[in-house]
């Protein structure tokens, strides 16, 4: 591959976690619904994407990636204690969005912006974890190239554009549901649960 190309990689796989209690299957990619990404971009995990850029359409793959490959080690310090007035709408608590497990957006006074989800709700806090949900697990994935080729200039284009937020309302990211790409490219539906971070 020479170095610039950029490749337009689709492929099908069953995602396991490993960590202390055991292997789970976490997430799957079905072949008739793969998950897409454009190399070089960031938008997979650098460890993956380097396991499958140079893998030919039609190859099966099964591999392992750290938990420093993945999502890092689980940090206690970013679950947080949040004022549950930061989450009332014209005085009374949002009760339809939060609520324990639910995947919220937050923003810090920078403008950054991250998604949390919610581990508890107390009389005066909610609870927020921002750990990725795959922090302090291996990552096995199992599965095949369903297409791998150069990618287009008008791919590479639309994807810069939905990274920069135009044409997909300026949210800037799928914020874990996809919404902003009907395509399901790009950022799409599916991502090694990269949408959450």
């Amino acid at each position: 591959m020479e170095q610039n190309e950029n490749k337009y990689v689709a492929v099908a796989y069953d995602l396991y976690a490993i960590d202390e209690t055991g292997r789970h299957l976490v997430e799957r990619a079905p072949e008739n619904e793969p998950f897409v990404f454009l190399s070089g971009f960031g938008i997979a995990l650098e460890a993956f994407e380097k396991e499958l850029v140079e893998l030919q359409t039609g190859s099966n793959f099964d591999f392992t990636l750290t938990t420093e490959q993945g999502y890092g080690l689980y940090d206690e310090e970013r679950v947080l204690e949040l004022d549950r007035d930061l989450f009332t709408i014209d005085g009374r608590f949002d009760r339809e969005r939060i609520f324990i497990d639910a995947i919220v957006p937050l923003q810090n006074q920078e403008g950054d912006r991250f998604m949390a989800r919610v581990i508890d709700i107390r009389d005066q806090v909610v609870v927020v974890d921002l750990n990725h949900p795959l922090a302090g697990k291996e990552l096995n994935f199992q599965g095949t190239v369903v297409e791998n080729r150069p990618a287009t200039d008008d791919e590479i284009q639309k994807l810069i554009r939905q990274l920069t937020g135009e044409g997909c309302g300026g949210c800037g990211g799928c914020g874990g549901d996809g919404g902003c790409n009907a395509d399901g490219e790009g950022c799409g539906k599916k991502g090694c649960g990269n949408c959450h971070q």
